[in-house]
């Protein structure tokens, strides 16, 4: 039996993705790797063609969509006990998938958040642009505790672990980074407890290719109030 299924979203990470999946490929755990090409122009979709035999499923999408739509893609075809969310970069280290999954022993808990925040701070804090995503996260995160009547530390982690037989239950509809706040609304809708779990966090910057924005922001809080109040 699978242990885990991981999704990794791609886009334009020719030089990471294939390290972020050797540390995955290195784990002493029953896994499937699942990577979804969000249609990347750099060269990721040709070094992911040449080295399919470190992959269980390769999938394209034949136009840009964002993460949402490519977590979406790859819903359908997990198959392990649990199944975690993946970047591509290596902000984060999948070393912290064992504790995550650890946290599932109690049979009462179906989710688990990785925290880049719990007990003490865990960002590296490279910049101004660092610090401000520091804030601008921990406000969402406030906001998103109010609306869900939830107490997260960092509702906007990568890292989101959910039993399989969960996960695809949940009908995702976002398309891009808007695919946090939506999970996160939609468990609190099904009244699921989310255990967080402090992890290790190596955040990047806009050059060295982040791709979030303000804007994404911006549609974080819509999409809370969206699928709080509007369409549950």
């Amino acid at each position: 039996m699978i242990d885990l299924s991981v999704i990794i979203p791609v886009f334009n990470e020719k030089n990471t993705i294939l390290k972020i999946i050797n540390k995955i490929n290195d784990l002493n755990i029953k896994k499937q790797i699942i990577v979804v090409d969000d249609y990347s122009n750099d060269g990721t979709k040709e070094v992911l063609s040449k080295n399919q035999n470190n992959i269980d499923l390769l999938l394209f999408h034949n136009k840009n969509l964002g993460k949402g739509a490519a977590v979406r893609t790859a819903q359908k075809y997990v198959v392990g006990k649990y199944t975690i969310i993946q970047d591509a970069d290596l902000e984060y280290d999948p070393k912290d998938f064992q504790k995550i999954l650890n946290c599932f022993k109690n049979n009462k808990i179906e989710v688990v958040y990785g925290s880049r925040v719990l007990g003490k701070r865990r960002y590296n804090l490279k910049n101004f642009i660092s610090l401000s995503r520091v804030f601008f996260n921990h406000l969402l995160t406030i906001i998103s505790n109010l609306l869900n009547n939830q107490k997260l530390t960092d509702a906007h982690t990568c890292y989101k672990a959910f039993s399989t037989e969960l996960f695809k239950k949940i009908d995702l509809e976002e398309n891009g980074f808007a695919f946090c706040p939506e999970v996160t609304t939609k468990i609190s809708n099904l009244n699921k407890e989310i255990l967080e779990v402090p992890i290790s966090y190596e955040g990047r910057n806009y050059k060295d290719g982040k791709k979030i924005s303000y804007m994404d922001g911006i549609r974080a809080v819509y999409a809370l109030i969206k699928y709080k109040f509007f369409n549950k």
